[in-house]
């Protein structure tokens, strides 16, 4: 008897990079993911609890409650929300909504988001990388120049993660009023809760009119959720429709709705430690700068140091020294913002480290 055939897997899976999640190593300090180290507030930890007791039932497909309380934090009606498995799902969502052929091209600066090329090539759609400018920020009239007819979807990080940089207000606008509106433009502010730069613009100002804008946010950083994977986009109805459409069935799981939910009700909580965590974030770059080491100016809950070669060896010798930071091989490394006695422990392990 001949043995079955082997199932015909997509050739290309192989070209597509896996994603790198920052390492958690035990008994070491862990700053690779940008999370708060603090725990969930009382409130959402017990509104987990009380979701668990009905964890034999399934979640609200269509996450209406929460939908519906987003909606009025942001002023929005709820057709223009859509809330996803983390926001890494709403951008492989987004890219299935707008690409349907293999010619169809995704753009995004470089080095942004590492998610961005791997949901482009999971959608089928070709990856374009638009280098960061010397400053480590989006080049903007680059990426304008880059747009072509076969452009369906632009990808803008800001912060931008890894470098911290952020875009501001009028380079935002001009960018977007050059933008074909046939292309979908997708802002990602998943560190926006930590920005102090007043030129920075909170995406959602920037919503109306532009049927072609989509801001994500997410729950994992400045609401302390990291765990249980909620975000979402705000943007045109016909948008959100459509990614309704590709939602997987129960994505949003009960524990995440309620935790969600309860988080925005401890928001002015959540929110003063993303200000303490920012004037953390300046003091640990004076320090890191007084040390000698170059890195721009952050607005996200990380910083950047752009070590070029030496990012790996930087990296194993803060491991040496029990910190765990995220290389990123041959550009350099980001470093989570913690609390102060966390980050006075990497100072003093960088201060080891001879430049």
């Amino acid at each position: 008897m001949s043995l079955p055939m082997n199932a015909a897997i997509r050739a290309d899976l192989d070209a597509i990079p896996a994603y790198a999640a920052g390492r958690t190593v035990p008994g070491s300090l862990k700053l690779a993911s940008n999370e708060i180290s603090l725990p969930p507030p009382a409130a959402v930890l017990a509104a987990i609890a009380e979701a668990a007791t009905a964890g034999n039932r399934y979640p609200d497909p269509a996450v209406i409650g929460l939908t519906e309380k987003l909606a009025r934090r942001h002023g929005v009606t709820p057709d223009r929300v859509a809330v996803g498995c983390g926001s890494v799902l709403l951008c492989e969502q987004l890219v299935q909504i707008v690409c349907g052929s293999a010619d169809d091209e995704v753009m995004f600066a470089w080095r942004s988001f590492e998610a961005y090329p791997i949901v482009t090539r999971v959608g089928n759609a070709q990856v374009v990388q638009v280098p960061l400018d010397d400053e480590h920020r989006h080049d903007l009239k680059a990426m304008a120049a880059a747009i072509t007819p076969r452009t369906r979807l632009i990808f803008l990080c800001s912060p931008n993660n890894p470098t911290g940089t952020a875009l501001r207000r009028d380079e935002l606008v001009a960018f977007l009023d050059e933008v074909p509106r046939d292309v979908l433009v997708v802002l990602d502010e998943a560190y926006f809760e930590f920005v102090t730069d007043p030129d920075v613009p909170d995406g959602m100002t920037l919503l109306e009119g532009r049927p072609n804008l989509v801001v994500l946010r997410t729950f994992s950083k400045a609401y302390r959720l990291a765990g249980l994977r909620v975000g979402y986009a705000v943007g045109a109805p016909p948008v959100i429709e459509a990614l309704r459409k590709v939602y997987p069935a129960f994505s949003v799981n009960a524990l995440a709705q309620a935790a969600a939910s309860a988080a925005l009700d401890c928001e002015a909580e959540l929110l003063a430690t993303c200000a303490e965590v920012a004037a953390e974030r300046v003091r640990v770059r004076s320090a890191l700068t007084e040390l000698g080491f170059p890195g721009p100016q952050t607005q996200a809950n990380f910083v950047w140091l752009p070590l070029g070669e030496r990012t790996l060896e930087f990296a194993a010798h803060c491991e040496r020294e029990k910190v765990i930071v995220r290389p990123f091989a041959g550009d350099g490394v980001r470093v989570t913002v913690a609390g102060e006695d966390e980050n006075n422990v990497f100072l003093a392990a960088a201060g080891k480290f001879a430049l």
